[in-house]
C-alpha cells in the first residue's frame, strides 16, 4: 500500500518567552509613540509637521507629551534589541549595526532632557546639545538597519525576511542622504524639513515594527501536519 499518511504534528520552533514579551511590547510602544505624536501634533501651538521639526513639539504649553515620547522611542528601541538579541544568534547578528542601534535608542532618552530651541533669536547649550544628540542618533540608525539586515540572511528566523527589511533599510538610508542634503538648501528647510524628518523616522519604525511582528508571528507556537510515504 503506497500514499501519505500523517505521522504526527510538531510545533514550529517558538521564540523563548523574553524574546515573544519584548518583541510584543515594541509593537505596542510603536503604536503609543504615533498616537503621541499625533495628540502632541494637534494641541497647541500648532507646529507646522510639513515645515518644523518634530522637536519643535517638546516646546510649549503641551512639550511633555513630546519628551514623554522621546522616551516611548527609547524604550521600544531597547525593547527591540533585547527581543531581535534573545530570538536569535550571536554568530548571525551584526555587532556593530546593533551597537549603532542601541545609540539611536540612548539618544532619544537624551533628547527627552536637551529640548530644541525654537527660532534662532537665541541659541542655547542645550539646543545646540539636542541638535548634535538628534544627528548621531539618526546616523546610528540609518547605518545601523542597513548593518542588522544585512546579516539576517545567515539567521534561520530571519532569512525568510531578509529581502524586505534590507529594502526598508536601504529606504532608510536614502531617506536619511535627503534629509541631511536638503537642510542646506534654504526652501527645502523652510518648507519640507520637517516632513523629510518624520519620513526618515516613520522608516526606522517601520523598519522595527515589521521586524518585530515577523519574529512574533513565525515564532507563534502553530502546530503543523507532517506526512510522509507508507
Amino acid at each position: 500500500m503506497s500514499g501519505e499518511r500523517t505521522v504526527g504534528t510538531v510545533p514550529s520552533q517558538e521564540l523563548p518567552l523574553l524574546a515573544r514579551t519584548a518583541l510584543a511590547l515594541t509593537v505596542i510602544l510603536i503604536g503609543v509613540y504615533i498616537a503621541l505624536d499625533i495628540v502632541a501634533q494637534l494641541l497647541p501651538p500648532h507646529y507646522s509637521p510639513i515645515s518644523q521639526a518634530e522637536s519643535d513639539l517638546a516646546v510649549g504649553p503641551y512639550g511633555y507629551i513630546m519628551t514623554v515620547n522621546f522616551v516611548v522611542r527609547g524604550l521600544l528601541s531597547v525593547s527591540f534589541l533585547v527581543g531581535i538579541g534573545s530570538a536569535t544568534g550571536v554568530a548571525t547578528r551584526s555587532r556593530v549595526g546593533t551597537a549603532l542601534l542601541g545609540v539611536w535608542a540612548i539618544g532619544a532618552f537624551l533628547l527627552a532632557a536637551f529640548p530644541t530651541d525654537i527660532g534662532t533669536t537665541e541659541t542655547t547649550v542645550h539646543g545646540q546639545l539636542h541638535l548634535l544628540i538628534a544627528l548621531v542618533a539618526f546616523v546610528a540608525a540609518a547605518v545601523g538597519v542597513v548593518l542588522m539586515a544585512r546579516r539576517f540572511s545567515e539567521e534561520d528566523r530571519l532569512r525568510p525576511i531578509a529581502s524586505s527589511a534590507q529594502g526598508i533599510a536601504i529606504l532608510t538610508l536614502l531617506a536619511f542622504v535627503v534629509f541631511v542634503l536638503a537642510t542646506p538648501m534654504p526652501f527645502l528647510e523652510k518648507h519640507a524639513y520637517g516632513l523629510l524628518e518624520r519620513i526618515f523616522i516613520g522608516l526606522v519604525l517601520l523598519w522595527i515594527l515589521v521586524v518585530s511582528l515577523y519574529l512574533l508571528r513565525s515564532g507563534s507556537p502553530v502546530h503543523r501536519e507532517r506526512r510522509a510515504p507508507s
